[in-house]
């Protein structure tokens, strides 16, 4: 929100535009721009205009140099190398895109992917054991890897040489791989710490590149398969990472590769796609293969460079894919019913439920469900054989890595992120970790962090949004992580026509505008606010937040508010 030292900001900064003779710029728009650090010129140039020569050189990696000798050296002597990603979108798009290249340079390669039930997340002994049988020399590993220490002690046992490319948090003692690629490791100084798993991969592809003198614009063929990686692991957007979503949606966009096309024609989307959209019609297909089936279905997709094959294994992933929402639908009812039957509910600071029936591939879900209807960090529990496996989520603010971290001893391992985590235990455990993760999650959570909250950027009256104003706000995308789409604040608006929408009339849809510009009227969507249209009436000001965005209907583009919260007196 804007105060008198953000004032000063934006008055040095529209100071600067002016003497450069550049676009004048409203004021709220320079104001988006210093509170995303952008405070010169310069910087507002670079952030409206991303250029691929701004990505950080690969070899400021620690243990780059060794990666890309050991890679080079296995092509060179013809040794078979096996290419390993984890399940998920990020995991399954880093195995295809590092596949796709070794291949390109004749390299004999393969790649594989863990099963999640009979292996679970990451490298797993059975990977190991089939690359040491097939006679594999080097071993890359994707997305994961950075604390598997005791798979990879196996994998040096068994003479294989191990590459991690991941980005989670290591240890304090790293595995004992032949190189280590990982921004966040202590003694690593790459500038950028947030790039994706399929990320990792994609800087040791353009320092492969780089070494071999070979053109750098070959690891751009990969950028639709990145930025789809970007989107949805939620990492930063940020630096590397959203200079690469900006090319890698113009790739999706324009170019994109056999896979992505089939996905997109069957979405059957008209507009162009947003990150958001790969998050919401990309990713999920991609991700059904390695919930209901096998990651390897979804590389098969990815690595595809025929149409039509890519269209038949994308018909069977869409399968997959509405079998998970049935799957994720009943589970995610069947929790909720736990919940409200448990008279302590609303006395508890976090959500621990277990049920052994339930699916392994949706539990991830199915606690991001439970924390829209109980706001607390949540982890949802499946088993057999007397083994856990469990998917966390987290609300704002608050570390679910951290607390999960502080009850690991009843843990067999566990993993993750801040927001994000997965974990496996023993059953006879379960009750002792419910009752001290929520020990530890009620006395270090800050109370308010378990109230949902909606962060306003800015306050601006509704009647100076417009068509300008817009064509630069696009230019703040893509949006994600540290650089979210802006929500505004408008007061004292009022309503020109209102009306429930959907089948069951649960949202609602309004044209609004400000009594200062009542010419200027817009249109508003507000989903799950369809109990509002009794209580605004026309004549009645109320304030409202809300992101712009545009709407596309039968070849018209219009502006339209995206309601976020409704206050009326």
């Amino acid at each position: 929100m804007k105060t008198p030292a953000l004032q000063q900001q934006v008055d040095k900064l529209d100071s600067e535009f002016r003497k450069k003779k550049e676009k004048n710029l409203h004021p709220v728009l320079l104001g988006l721009l210093i509170q995303r650090g952008t405070e010169t010129l310069e910087q507002a140039m670079g952030f409206f205009n991303p250029r691929l020569a701004d990505l950080h050189d690969p070899f400021l990696m620690q243990d780059m140099d060794m990666a890309v000798a050991r890679v080079l050296e296995a092509i060179e002597k013809k040794e078979k190398i096996l290419i390993l990603g984890d399940y998920d979108v990020d995991g399954t798009t880093s195995a295809a895109t590092m596949y796709m290249f070794l291949q390109s340079l004749s390299a004999d390669c393969e790649y594989y992917i863990p099963d999640r039930y009979n292996e679970g997340y990451g490298i797993s002994m059975k990977s190991v054991e089939f690359a040491a049988k097939n006679n594999f020399k080097v071993f890359i590993s994707l997305d994961c890897g950075i604390k598997a220490n005791d798979k990879i002690e196996f994998a040096v046992e068994k003479n294989i040489d191990v590459i991690i490319c991941d980005h989670h948090t290591p240890e304090k003692i790293l595995p004992p791989a032949y190189a280590v690629l990982d921004a966040k490791r202590k003694d690593c100084n790459y500038p950028f710490k947030e790039l994706s798993g399929c990320g990792v991969g994609f800087k040791l592809i353009q320092a492969l590149l780089q070494k071999m003198n070979l053109p750098k614009e070959r690891a751009y063929d990969y950028l639709d398969l990145l930025a789809t990686s970007i989107g949805a692991d939620i990492v930063s957007m940020t630096g590397e990472n959203r200079i690469l979503a900006r090319f890698g949606l113009e790739k999706i966009n324009t170019r994109p590769s056999a896979g992505i096309l089939a996905i997109k024609e069957l979405a059957k989307f008209q507009k162009e796609f947003s990150i958001s959209d790969v998050v919401f019609k990309i990713a999920p297909r991609i991700n059904a293969a390695g919930r209901m089936a096998s990651g390897n279905k979804a590389v098969e997709l990815l690595i595809s460079q025929d149409e039509r094959n890519a269209n038949s294994i994308v018909t069977e992933i869409n399968q997959y894919n509405l079998e998970r929402g049935i799957k994720d639908k009943s589970i995610s009812e069947e929790a909720l019913a736990l919940l409200l039957a448990d008279p302590l509910n609303d006395q508890k600071k976090t959500t621990v439920l277990y049920r052994p029936e339930w699916h392994k591939g949706v539990i991830g879900i199915v606690a991001s469900r439970m924390i829209d209807s109980f706001y607390r960090p949540t982890i949802i529990f499946t088993g057999k054989e007397g083994v856990l496996s469990g998917s966390a989520r987290s609300v704002k603010g608050f570390s679910v890595y951290e607390a999960i971290e502080a009850c690991s001893d009843l843990l067999l391992q566990f993993g993750g992120h801040m927001y994000a985590a997965g974990m496996t235990m023993k059953e006879e455990n379960f009750l002792l970790f419910q009752e001290a993760f929520e020990k530890v999650v009620s006395e270090t959570i800050d109370p308010e962090l378990l109230i949902p909250s909606i962060d306003v950027d800015y306050e601006m009256p509704l009647g100076e949004i417009n068509s300008n104003f817009m064509n630069v706000l696009k230019h703040f995308a893509p949006f994600g992580p540290d650089n979210m789409n802006p929500v505004f604040k408008s007061s004292g608006i009022l309503l020109n026509s209102i009306q429930q929408i959907g089948e069951d009339k649960t949202h609602l849809k309004l044209s609004v505008f400000d009594p200062e510009r009542p010419d200027r009227i817009l249109n508003a969507i507000g989903f799950g606010f369809g109990c509002l249209i009794e209580e605004l009436t026309e004549g009645m000001p109320f304030d409202m937040a809300y992101t712009i965005e545009e709407n596309h209907w039968n070849g018209r583009v219009d502006l339209q508010l995206h309601i976020k919260d409704i206050k009326h007196p």
